[in-house]
This record gives C-alpha cells, sequence and structure tokens, in this order.
C-alpha cells in the first residue's frame, strides 16, 4: 500500500478530472480481507487496483485486497444461506439452544462482524468471527479465540448477557455489541458514531430478512423466540 500526496498528484490530473466527469462512487467504509475498514471518500477502481481518496491524499491497493464496500446509508444485504448450508450451522444451532439466543440473530452478527472467516482480526483487534476482543474472550473463558466453536459459544453468551442487560432491546444489545456496553451507558442510547449506528442498521436488516425468509420443510431445532426489532436507535434508554 502507499501513499500519494497532494504534490504527487499533478501527473495524475487527467485520470483524476475523468473521475470527476463520471458519476461519484462515494463510499463510507472500504472492507479487507482482513477485517479493517478503511474510511473513505471516494474511490476508483483502475484495473486491478483500488484507489481510495482519503484526508491527506490516495491510498492504491490491489483489488484482491478488498471484500466489500459499504455506502453511507446503503448496505448490500448479507445474502441468507440456506438452513442445511449455512456455515457453522451445528455450532451456531448449539449455542443458540445452550444460551437461548435465536440462532438467525447469531448468524447475522457473524455475517457483519467476519462474513463467517474465523481468521478475521479486525482494526481494534477483534478476532474471529464473532469479532471477540481478547479481553472478553479471557473473561469468559476462551482458550483459542480462533477456534469457531469456541468463538461462537463465547459470542453468543456475550450477546445473551447484552439481551438480558438491555431486556431484549436489539438495538441497545448490538449498539453495546459494538461499542461497547459504557458508551451505550455514556450516552444512554446508541452512541453518535457512524460506525456503530450503520452496524446496528446493518444487522438488524440481516436479522429480519433471515426471519422472514421462507423455512425449508421437515423437522428443525426448537428456536428462541425472536428478538424485538422495533426500538428506535435514536431512543434514549428507559424510554
Amino acid at each position: 500500500m502507499r501513499i500519494t500526496r497532494p504534490a504527487q498528484l499533478f501527473p495524475l490530473l487527467p485520470v483524476l478530472l475523468a473521475a470527476l466527469a463520471a458519476p461519484a462512487a462515494r463510499a463510507e467504509y472500504i472492507v479487507l480481507r482482513s477485517g479493517q475498514r478503511l474510511n473513505v471518500t471516494g474511490y476508483q477502481l483502475l484495473g486491478d487496483t483500488y484507489r481510495l481518496q482519503m484526508n491527506g491524499g490516495y491510498v492504491e491497493m490491489p483489488a484482491s485486497d478488498v471484500v466489500g464496500i459499504e455506502p453511507e446509508e446503503v448496505f448490500t444485504p448479507t445474502p441468507v444461506p440456506e438452513a442445511a448450508k449455512a456455515p457453522f450451522l451445528e455450532l451456531i444451532l448449539a449455542a443458540a439452544a445452550r444460551y437461548s439466543v435465536d440462532a438467525d440473530l447469531i448468524t447475522s452478527v457473524i455475517a457483519s462482524e467476519s462474513n463467517f472467516d474465523p481468521k478475521a482480526i479486525s482494526r481494534r483487534n477483534a478476532r474471529g468471527l464473532m469479532q471477540l476482543l481478547p479481553q472478553t474472550a479471557a473473561r469468559l473463558g476462551v482458550q483459542n479465540i480462533f477456534d469457531p466453536g469456541e468463538n461462537i459459544d463465547a459470542g453468543t453468551h456475550y450477546l445473551r448477557d447484552l439481551l438480558q442487560r438491555y431486556r431484549n432491546d436489539l438495538v441497545l444489545t448490538l449498539a453495546a455489541y459494538n461499542a461497547g456496553p459504557e458508551r451505550v451507558q455514556q450516552y444512554g442510547r446508541v452512541p453518535p458514531f457512524a460506525e456503530t449506528q450503520s452496524y446496528v442498521r446493518r444487522v438488524k436488516r440481516a436479522y429480519e430478512q433471515r426471519k422472514s425468509a421462507v423455512r425449508p420443510t421437515g423437522k428443525t431445532p426448537a428456536q428462541p423466540p425472536a428478538v424485538s426489532v422495533t426500538a428506535d436507535t435514536s431512543a434514549p434508554l428507559g424510554q
């Protein structure tokens, strides 16, 4: 990855002017294969290289390093996998039964957190399928944070604790999962962070899609009741 300073942009002016003449491709986050999200004000795909516009200049990186682009308000829905083919289905169902958490909610969190990559590491050092911080994983007794079974079990345990803390309010639960309970307590509502607010909307949308998806016929394991998803992200605690 290299940074192009403003003084170095003169040779690139024809390319940049052509890009400005085309419809702007504005994005909030560029999602990398490593799990890192880069905040950008614009981007351009040139062959097999992305040129990302950032404060202070441009970053260029191989297109193969980019796994997704999350616009500020429009998110590509995560495809709902068929129940029989859902990644880590047995582990998810086991954790759902153990902690009485809806398996569809666990799946929606995993899809948003890591896109089912058990080796994912975020820029904040959150790790594994459910993106646990090392200190949270240690508190929950995790020995190998990258082990899918341990990670899903501990992440579901933590999700259950947050659901209980916020009385099944999914919005506050997801906000706390992303930003931490301390931040939710500090603001008395969903923290005013673009990343957290986008995360809450994205997981809610994925969860609602999974709950409305047609289930295959036949016997399926019993599920805990669905969590309410009607809460307002701007409502203070207690309202």
